[in-house]
């Protein structure tokens, strides 16, 4: 999830009891909460080192049990430098403590919701999990953390001018807390319903192999499902109020015959990382006059309801098959105009995604 997410549901989870524990609660899950995203670092290099370190290590459990604790050792020793206030209780190591590992522990439970996932087991295992019901950054989410912890502090503002009794924070923040959690059973629910419909369905007279559906932001209902068969990988829109999905309007990426192009891109480094993250790859490899374009992508970040194209390797070879360069990308770009969605007319391999880091190969 976003960080502003982190950070409301953190104060949140302070506001809810545990600030009333120990000075600094507040500030101790708070920065448990983000300091997972310390990994952040590694985009310094590239966007495909991102890839291979972004909710590695420091979103497992080992991790956020190590920098959720370092939070709640921070926090102590500074509150034991600063002033002491007598309306407050002083720094206590065992509480805050306990405030940055509840921060970092719902950081890892907030990107366990997403479709992006989390290798909770590293370093003894890298497989991904992910539940695949919130949106990376979901707008109504927010909604639900804003009026728990905003209506509380207005109602405040407004007892203060007319000398009532001021309300506590406690209740709106443990409402917001309570919402997040019935949201995502509505989510679940209907993520569940998509999945059956999905599976009931024969694509292009092929049964599914795999199938998944992938949240749009705001609506709990609206999703895009993948759906894998024998020879082609199908994408289509699908709503769980509706009672069945119209497959005849999916879009249809058929698998690439095995080539020594695609052969050569999957041997690059960038490749390789991708690898490693992709659930629903698909490939698809041009020829043109100086030599081959082999573009990667996973199809379960695939959007129906945008011209973006997200989660895309670029690789390019010569006519030898020697590595010119490799690129991965988040954004993406745009789909050229006039696509309807032909399995054999993907983007334009020679366009320059965005949001990239594209390094030449050295030859060999």
């Amino acid at each position: 999830m976003d960080n502003l997410t982190h950070t409301l549901t953190a104060v949140a989870i302070s506001q809810a009891g545990l600030n009333r524990k120990t000075r600094f609660a507040t500030l101790a899950v708070i920065a448990g909460a983000n300091l997972p995203d310390v990994d952040v670092v590694a985009w310094t290099r590239d966007t495909a080192t991102y890839l291979q370190y972004h909710r590695g290590l420091t979103h497992s459990l080992l991790g956020v049990t190590v920098l959720g604790s370092l939070a709640g050792v921070i926090f102590y020793y500074l509150g034991r430098r600063a002033a002491p206030k007598a309306s407050t209780r002083p720094p206590n190591l065992r509480w805050l403590v306990v405030c940055g590992l509840a921060g970092a522990a719902s950081h890892l439970l907030l990107d366990f919701t997403n479709s992006y996932g989390v290798r909770p087991f590293l370093p003894f295992s890298g497989r991904w999990y992910a539940w695949d019901i919130m949106f990376i950054i979901d707008p109504l989410l927010l909604f639900l953390l804003v009026v728990g912890l905003g209506v509380p502090a207005l109602l405040r503002l407004m007892s203060e001018e007319m000398g009532a009794r001021k309300p506590a924070y406690r209740a709106g923040a443990m409402a917001a807390l309570v919402a997040m959690a019935l949201l995502w059973g509505v989510r679940d629910l209907a993520h569940r319903r998509v999945l059956g419909l999905l599976d009931s369905h024969t694509y292009a007279h092929e049964n599914p192999r795999r199938v998944g559906a992938f949240p749009a932001p705001g609506n709990p209902f609206a999703w895009t499902g993948v759906v894998e068969t024998d020879s082609s990988f199908h994408v289509v829109a699908a709503s769980a109020l509706d009672d069945d999905v119209n497959v005849d309007e999916a879009e249809v990426f058929r698998k690439p015959e095995p080539g020594p192009a695609l052969a050569a891109a999957m041997q690059t480094r960038t490749a390789a990382i991708f690898l490693r993250f992709a659930r629903f790859l698909w490939s698809d490899t041009q020829e043109h006059e100086t030599g081959y374009s082999v573009t990667l992508r996973d199809l379960r970040f695939a959007s129906l309801r945008t011209e973006l194209r997200g989660f895309v390797v670029d690789v390019k070879l010569d006519k030898n098959l020697r590595v010119l360069s490799e690129s991965f990308s988040f954004a993406g770009t745009p789909r050229p105009a006039g696509r309807q969605g032909s399995p054999g007319e993907e983007e334009s391999p020679d366009a320059t995604p965005g949001d990239e880091a594209t390094r030449p190969a050295s030859r060999r």
